[in-house]
């Protein structure tokens, strides 16, 4: 296998993933800010030309970084990170998408339209940006209230729910568009999170 990737909240959901499991492949960088994602022969691994995508040995791609996390984890079940009866499933996919559409996205529209990090590809709007921005830190209070009465997202187990959240609230202090609270639950439990060696593996 090789993974096409790129420093990016998606590609290091991945990574950590990858380290949570212990698999390892070849890594392909590519080079976004000079458009390498947008050539013909990067579309034809994945026509969104988003990053990561993992390629198979056998040249299938299969990009999104859920997408690509759910066939690592049918290839390795354990330790299971997607849930393993049908309410774990569903609790972590419950968290997994409201870090993702509440807090992950929101940063990354605050981040896209605010930076106009790719002004040459697309059209940025700055106060949709500013929105975003502000909608983003707001969506934090129901993850601290929920981790008020749980060690995780998902209850007493690291999922990918709560992969999801802590990549993105790093890369939110990162690039330093949206404001991140401190919030006391939320701040236990990223301590816990970023303390693994996932978090840091690249």
């Amino acid at each position: 296998m090789k993974l096409h990737e790129s420093p990016s909240p998606n590609a290091r959901r991945v990574q950590v993933f990858m380290a949570e499991k212990g698999i390892d492949c070849e890594r392909v960088p590519v080079d976004i800010r000079a458009g390498e994602n947008l050539t013909p022969e990067y579309l034809a691994k994945n026509p969104g030309g988003r990053v990561p995508v993992l390629e198979l040995d056998d040249g299938t791609f299969i990009a999104e970084s859920v997408a690509i996390c759910r066939y690592l984890e049918a290839l390795h079940p354990e330790p299971n990170l997607f849930g393993s009866d049908p309410l774990e499933i569903a609790t972590i996919e419950m968290w997994q998408r409201r870090a993702e559409l509440n807090f992950m996205s929101e940063v990354a529209g605050a981040f896209r339209n605010i930076t106009g990090f790719f002004k040459d590809r697309e059209t940025c709007v700055k106060e949709w940006g500013e929105v975003c921005a502000e909608k983003a830190p707001k969506a934090l209070n129901m993850f601290d209230a929920r981790l008020a009465e749980n060690q995780y997202l998902a209850g007493d187990k690291f999922s990918n729910a709560d992969i999801t959240l802590g990549i993105a609230i790093d890369f939110a202090r990162m690039v330093k568009v949206v404001e991140v609270p401190d919030l006391p639950n939320l701040s236990r439990w990223h301590a816990e999170v970023s303390a693994r060696p996932s978090f840091s593996a690249e």
